[in-house]
């Protein structure tokens, strides 16, 4: 940005709703930038407690890495993540049909 506007053409209504628009630009830029930062906290809380958790080999093996909940024969199986390779359950991952694998739901928002 750093570029200066010349407002002196313009009528006063014109003015103030052309400073409206920025400050609204602002705002909305402040919020985005606050949001991308919890995004970068959560996944970073989110890398921290599955570095701790994969260190536990029977709990990899029988649990999903991102919701804690036990892996079952027919009802809640494991699928393993592209991006992580963690063993996720159905509920915390999505199928990507482009690229024919599954992705947790932390891959997802990473990328």
């Amino acid at each position: 940005m750093g570029r200066k506007l010349d407002l002196s053409g313009l009528t006063d209504d014109e003015t103030e709703h052309v400073l409206q628009v920025v400050q609204r630009d602002f705002n909305l830029r402040k919020k985005e930038e606050e949001r991308l930062s919890e995004m970068k906290q959560k996944l970073a809380e989110e890398g921290s407690k599955c570095s701790i958790l994969s260190k536990h080999q029977k709990f990899v093996e029988h649990c999903c890495m991102r919701c804690c909940s036990p892996f079952t024969f027919l009802v809640n199986t494991k699928r393993r993540c592209a991006d992580c390779t963690f063993n996720v359950c159905k509920s915390c991952c999505s199928y990507q049909k482009r690229e024919k694998v599954w992705i947790c739901c932390v891959c997802q928002q990473a990328r």
